[in-house]
């Protein structure tokens, strides 16, 4: 497992960069065929930022296609996050779908990127061992998203654990990159910590059990930006206690 300030350096890289949450000007949900995009009123997808004319977006159930002013055709290329890109300066634009639905966002290149991260002091009793418990027929948790709609997730896994007197089932709300991910809430939430909820990943899914390190809890990106949709803590994932440990806000 990476070290925790080789994680938390990790985490204010990934929210300076480029295709971070900290540059994102627009998004703008889109539909098949073609669609002018520019700042100009007379475009389908009207941006906030940019020239008047970016260029002609074209999404086809098996590709993105980009053509500027000039002719010049470009397609968007998958990134590492998932998501198709494509820089057209001083923008950078992804195809970002959520539940079916595809958005443009628009990131904007030459915009100040700043991220002022505090934690709290490291915690060990934040680092849980918690049973990796499969559940004998898989179920349906319906999860709120603030920035979108509600959805529906197949739940095949509970972590539980015992913290404070207190049984705890958490669910996981998303995967990513082949690791559950937990939206919860505490007692710190709204205080000391992002009111809507703080993001966790499970590590070390082995022996029916998983590691749950508090200290790696970090804001979601709905914190940052309005663009961004980020699922809510179901009521199983809503804590009693207090956790002293991860990410802090405000």
């Amino acid at each position: 497992m990476q070290g925790l300030e080789d994680w938390k350096a990790a985490r204010r890289t990934a929210l300076l960069a480029e295709d971070g949450w900290l540059n994102l000007t627009d998004r703008v949900e889109i539909g098949l065929g073609e669609q002018r995009v520019g700042r100009g009123p007379d475009n389908d997808l009207v941006l906030s930022v940019g020239p008047e004319h970016l260029g002609v977006l074209t999404l086809t159930d098996g590709r993105t296609r980009f053509v500027t002013p000039g002719g010049v055709s470009q397609e968007f290329v998958l990134a590492p996050g998932g998501f198709p890109q494509l820089r057209v300066p001083p923008l950078l634009l992804e195809i970002h779908t959520v539940d079916g639905v595809p958005a443009l966002l628009v990131r904007d290149l030459t915009a100040p990127r700043r991220a002022d991260l505090r934690y709290f002091v490291e915690n060990p009793a934040f680092v849980i061992r918690a049973a990796w418990e499969a559940l004998a027929t898989p179920d349906t948790a319906r999860i709120g998203q603030r920035g979108g709609a509600d959805m529906n997730v197949t739940v095949t896994h509970v972590a539980r654990f015992r913290h404070e007197g207190h049984q705890v089932a958490l669910v996981p709300t998303h995967w990513k990159a082949g690791q559950p991910m937990f939206a919860f809430r505490d007692a710190t939430s709204g205080r000391e910590t992002y009111g809507a909820a703080r993001f966790l990943m499970g590590e070390d899914m082995n022996d029916g059990g998983i590691t749950l390190d508090f200290n790696r809890a970090f804001t979601p990106p709905c914190a940052f930006t309005p663009f961004a949709i980020c699922p809510l803590p179901p009521r199983q994932n809503v804590l009693p206690f207090a956790v002293t440990a991860g990410e802090t806000w405000g």
